[in-house]
């Protein structure tokens, strides 16, 4: 299959030229990397050549041990990461990251959280001074001095901006949405949400310019500005995915018990977003990164189909009890299984979500959450997942 197609690049531009660099080359990375490319190749405003920095791997390919990077420029596809998907051709595999970053104007974050700094601290030396950020990490931090969640892209402008080159304090952004990767490398109809706060340049709408990097015919990208809003809907959604897999996983569940379940963990998420962060706005919930991205997870996401192999491996061990470590090996070995490399994000996310609650004392108002986490690490049999629902009365409205 091949969507690396290309339109006629237009000719007019205002405002400094953009140089984008997509941090990351997974499942997600690869994928959103054609809509990049391929816009790159169109706007005149852009650089034609994004670079997308690859963690080095050696793989066998066609019999052989090759380095990923190499396979990726010279055949431009991902064949790890995904496979029988070309790339558009100006997409350039770099392994240097330094290399990759510099001077890019716009960073493009899409790999597991618990990487970034110190990749960031070798970004920041690079990039051109008026950069900007993007990130599509779902995830968050845990401040534990102020028993508080932090922000993914809050995190990157606070090192982004300590002691770097740039005048102005490096801003950056969010793309979450209803977005599976395979079904939009594939071109499949689906819809994203941009949300950023960016100074204009020049007289140019910088929030407007960045979608048009993203926005494609089949990949449909709306901006708001509730960047709290959508990026812990982004975080949220992938626990109650975990919540929705152990549903499937138990066969005597069905339908009406997994609907219960979105309509409980979308409360949930709003309400863990209105507790912690200010501003946050009802309609953002009815976005792509809201109940749009929560439907998809939960039917279609590595976090679902992980949890529902979960789910059956206990059920058929037919154990009484499981300790926490047993527990913690089966994620792991799942998902050694199952990912082919990636991460699952979801029982990270759990874990995070859970120690800001507990560190509040609010566990009791999110039962939901509380449920998924101790079915997941500390062993609650996986039965007691429907608790979470029936008892769900008391949703915390701080």
């Amino acid at each position: 299959m091949c969507l690396a197609t290309t339109s006629p690049r237009t000719s007019v531009t205002t405002g400094p030229m953009e140089k984008v660099c997509i941090i990351g080359s997974g499942n997600w990375g690869s994928a959103i990397s054609i809509m990049i490319g391929n816009n790159a190749n169109r706007l005149a405003f852009c650089e034609s050549q994004v670079n997308m920095w690859v963690f080095e791997e050696t793989i066998t390919h066609r019999g052989e041990s090759r380095k990923l990077s190499e396979v990726i420029n010279e055949e431009h596809e991902n064949v790890k990461y995904l496979p029988n998907i070309k790339l558009p051709s100006n997409i350039h595999a770099e392994p240097d990251l330094e290399e990759a970053c510099r001077d890019a104007t716009l960073l493009i974050f899409v790999l597991p959280h618990q990487f970034l700094p110190p990749l960031l601290e070798k970004v920041k030396k690079v990039i051109d001074p008026s950069c900007r950020g993007i990130s599509l990490i779902k995830g968050m931090d845990f401040d534990a001095s102020n028993k508080k969640p932090v922000l993914i892209s809050q995190s990157i402008e606070e090192i982004m901006s300590k002691n770097s080159n740039s005048p102005h304090p490096f801003s950056c952004g969010v793309l979450m949405g209803a977005n599976v990767a395979d079904e939009v490398a594939k071109g499949q109809i689906c819809e994203s949400t941009l949300a950023s706060n960016f100074d204009p340049v020049q007289g140019i709408d910088m929030n407007e310019r960045t979608r048009q990097i993203f926005d494609s015919p089949s990949f449909r990208v709306q901006h708001v500005k509730d960047v709290a809003g959508a990026e812990v809907s982004g975080a949220l959604k992938n626990v109650i995915a975990l919540g929705a897999g152990m549903i499937d996983g138990l066969d005597h569940l069905g339908g009406n018990t997994k609907a219960a379940l979105l309509r409980v963990g979308l409360k949930e998420m709003i309400s863990f977003c209105r507790t912690f962060f200010d501003g946050v706005r009802d309609d953002t919930f009815l976005e792509s990164c809201g109940m749009a991205d929560l439907i998809t997870t939960c039917y279609g996401g590595r976090n679902r189909k992980c949890a529902e192999a979960f789910t059956r491996r206990r059920v058929a061990a037919n154990k009484s009890q499981w300790d926490a470590e047993e527990c913690e090996d089966l994620w792991q070995n799942i998902e050694a299984e199952l990912l082919n490399g990636q991460k699952l994000q979801g029982t990270l996310a759990c874990k995070e979500v859970y120690m800001v609650l507990e560190s509040r004392g609010l566990l009791d108002h999110f039962p939901l959450i509380r449920q998924i986490y101790e079915i997941s690490f500390q062993c609650s049999p996986v039965e007691r997942i429907v608790d979470g629902i029936t008892v769900n009365n008391s949703v915390c409205r701080l």
